[in-house]
């Protein structure tokens, strides 16, 4: 079982590592303090209900319908593109600091509405989970233990991240931290989205 479990938990961990429009929207609620053990159940869950899918033969489904991906591509590249204004005008706007009381305006609905599109909507997460761990568990004689490894991995990433972000804390009272971080989350979202398009 360890012998599949081990590089099922290294291949998915190395592929949710590299920033993205998930992974921003994480370290953002996690550094407010907002709804961060909702955001990262659903994360977690979303990862896991599509990796169980991959490790079971889905990918090959997915594969097999030419319409699956121009739909995720456009739709995915057109939500990250509107996303990423939000963050541009959120830092043109600035005014932003971080409070020990701080109530976050987006209610939890909201967030996890927000946090579903970014996950559901992003086709890299169907060529990660569906495609790659899908293919790459069955070279492995126990791909249920695999799969386990892979979905422990994204459970542990966003809970760490998630909770972990608020050590960055001190450096979020100040108003200009979070125009920058505005800035990079939106440069990453608009990056993603053109990147969808033009490939």
């Amino acid at each position: 079982m360890i012998a599949s479990f081990l590089p099922g938990f290294f291949l998915s961990l190395s592929l949710i590592l590299a920033i993205g429009a998930q992974n921003a929207f994480v370290l953002r609620q996690g550094l407010r303090r907002a709804h961060v053990f909702w955001v990262c159940l659903v994360c977690a869950l979303s990862d896991a209900v599509l990796i169980a899918a991959g490790v079971t033969g889905f990918g090959r489904l997915a594969t097999a319908l030419p319409w699956f991906e121009p739909l995720m591509r456009y739709g995915g590249a057109a939500f990250l593109a509107w996303y990423g204004l939000r963050n541009f005008i959120s830092a043109w706007r600035g005014g932003e600091v971080l409070e020990a009381a701080h109530v976050d305006r987006a209610g939890l609905r909201r967030t996890v509405l927000t946090v579903l599109a970014l996950t559901w909507l992003n086709p890299h997460v169907y060529l990660d989970t569906l495609i790659l761990i899908g293919s790459v568990s069955s070279q492995y004689p126990d791909r249920a233990a695999f799969g386990v490894g892979a979905t422990t991995a994204s459970f542990l990433f966003f809970f760490a991240m998630g909770y972990g972000a608020r050590l960055l804390a001190p450096l979020f009272v100040r108003p200009r931290s979070w125009q920058v971080l505005d800035v990079i989350i939106g440069c990453t979202m608009w990056a993603i989205a053109l990147k969808l398009v033009v490939m």
